[in-house]
């Protein structure tokens, strides 16, 4: 299958350029499944930055895509291309498609989540603000939400139950990346901070665009944070719900995500020139302790 490599090393290279974190994680999975998560993860931040970057310069051509380089007519080719592969199993030349049509043989990943998600990225054409809680948790069950979903089949499940599990850490994920990358949308004119939360807190929208950090913005971020931390704790749980084989990956960058709120908070809160991010030496720890953890788990369980 040496084309279904080349497009697997294509989904492996953008996962490893766009998240060291998610793809530490994933090099925990058993190797078809690691790269059906690639080729998850390729899609999903192919199509994400459609709206960030300039179409001609993120993506290969699906059909006619280069030639438009309008970002809606982009979410529309990719529509209409993974459509097609799902009705004739067939992908056209782009590789994260020929990825998916291997990966499509072998673990059932529903279409659906995945054009939901393209609604998602959509989204960002047409909102630049979140009038509260309620329209932002929309959006980031769209573009995160399926994700757990769209990768549950390939980590292996039993119970249906574990899809709420995956599509609250999925939630968990996304609002860990926004208070992460505050600094970047706001560059980019978008906010995704509730603003009746912000009004609360007496922190306003020029504060925002502005960079200010004072006690306002601390408030906000760790009410924020107390919320993402909420839904940590809500879809963690589902890991323990999944093929033995693919818990550790999953808890692991689990963890590793979360601790990117504990990143925040010592650099004093300054999303606006500083990137949190998750130094290798914890990255290394963690992922000692969680295997530790997983060893001695199932000896503790069998004493009960």
């Amino acid at each position: 299958m040496p084309r279904f490599s080349t497009a697997y090393e294509y989904c492996r290279q953008l996962t490893q350029r766009a998240s060291k974190t998610f793809y530490w994680g994933s090099l925990f999975l058993p190797q078809p499944k690691r790269q059906a998560v690639w080729a998850i993860y390729a899609f999903c931040r192919m199509v994400d930055d459609i709206v960030d970057e300039e179409v001609d310069s993120i993506t290969p051509a699906i059909g006619h895509l280069q030639e438009v380089g309008s970002p809606a007519r982009a979410i529309d080719d990719w529509r209409e291309a993974l459509t097609h592969l799902y009705e004739q199993g067939v992908a056209t030349g782009n590789p994260i498609l020929q990825a998916w049509e291997h990966m499509l043989e072998y673990y059932h990943v529903p279409l659906k989540p995945a054009l939901d998600l393209l609604s998602g990225v959509e989204m960002d054409l047409n909102q630049q603000r979140y009038l509260n809680f309620n329209e932002l948790y929309i959006y980031c069950y769209r573009v995160a939400g399926t994700v757990g979903l769209m990768t549950s089949p390939i980590f292996g499940y039993e119970n249906d139950e574990a899809l709420n599990y995956a599509v609250d850490l999925g939630i968990a994920l996304q609002l860990t990346n926004i208070l992460r990358d505050i600094g970047e949308d706001t560059r980019r004119n978008r906010i995704y901070l509730p603003l009746e939360e912000m009004t609360r807190f007496g922190y306003n929208e020029d504060d925002l665009m502005r960079g200010v950090i004072n006690d306002a913005f601390r408030g906000l971020l760790c009410f924020q944070m107390e919320r993402t931390d909420y839904y940590y704790q809500r879809g963690i749980p589902g890991v323990d719900l999944l093929d033995v084989d693919c818990r550790l990956a999953v808890r692991l960058s689990s963890t590793l995500y979360r601790c990117i709120l504990d990143r925040i908070c010592g650099n004093n809160f300054d999303v606006f020139t500083m990137r949190a991010s998750v130094p290798l030496q914890t990255k290394v720890r963690m992922a000692s302790t969680h295997w530790l953890m997983q060893q001695v788990d199932p000896y503790f369980k069998g004493l009960h």
